[in-house]
């Protein structure tokens, strides 16, 4: 390997991790220390703006061996600063297990936190919608339409509540569900879910996709409700309200 490879790996790996990395003898201290402390100060920013949340909640220390830890271990795949939330996010979900000080719910809230960002910058949305798809069409006859930028989410921990006051340390029985979209005016909205609202949602992005009475009529079915109308009934206001918040774009054509 060239000399000024070998000098490149030692300036970067000190940086990563100064503690068990000797930094380049050539280079004095003062200068190393101008890098030292850019690097993990502007790394440590940008987190803390994306993930709020956690950056509040860990003490002061904890936040910056987090980070210091993500900075030592992680390898990132993209260059590209929209993409640090979600490097970090890998580095959670895949390196760090092994801390007892980090709450329970720690992967699951930067999850959370995640989704905001990768919803503003998602390419999910069509550049056209269906040729057919009618925009005031009738939801229970055709087979409504979801938005891909509409993300129906499951948690062990009721993640939107977690804050200073609210710290669970074990998870709930039943599961936080999540409707995490982008209204008509690309604003992100969060709408926490019933289970029954939740499958709903998880019949219509079914392929090939029922229309709206026979994904309602299903409903009642699992449900063993006596009186499938008032299902049917109560779930075509449901639709209706999720055509307006912009989670349903349409329908296309019953077949």
């Amino acid at each position: 390997m060239p000399d000024f490879m070998r000098q490149q790996q030692r300036f970067s790996a000190h940086l990563r991790d100064p503690e068990r990395a000797s930094a380049p003898a050539d280079i004095e201290d003062r200068r190393m220390k101008i890098y030292r402390d850019l690097i993990f100060n502007n790394l440590s920013s940008l987190l803390a703006g994306n993930f709020p949340v956690i950056h509040r909640l860990l003490p002061r220390e904890h936040w910056r061996e987090l980070v210091r830890d993500f900075l030592r271990r992680h390898r990132a795949v993209s260059p590209l600063f929209p993409e640090l939330p979600r490097e970090f996010l890998d580095f959670l979900s895949h390196h760090r297990r092994d801390d007892p000080r980090d709450p329970p719910f720690l992967l699951e809230l930067a999850h959370y936190e995640w989704v905001e960002m990768a919803l503003q910058i998602s390419d999910g949305a069509p550049n056209e919608p269906p040729a057919d798809l009618m925009p005031d069409g009738d939801l229970l006859a055709g087979r409504p339409v979801l938005s891909p930028l509409a993300w129906n989410l499951s948690y062990r921990y009721p993640v939107h509540r977690i804050g200073p006051d609210y710290q669970p340390q074990q998870a709930p029985e039943q599961p936080t569900h999540l409707l995490v979209y982008l209204d008509r005016n690309e604003q992100v909205r969060f709408m926490e879910l019933n289970a029954v609202t939740q499958r709903l949602l998880i019949l219509l992005q079914q392929q090939p996709a029922p229309n709206g009475q026979d994904a309602l009529a299903q409903i009642a079915t699992e449900l063993g409700h006596l009186q499938p109308q008032q299902v049917i009934a109560f779930g075509t206001n449901l639709l209706i309200d999720l055509r307006v918040r912009g989670v349903i774009l349409g329908a296309l054509r019953g077949v």
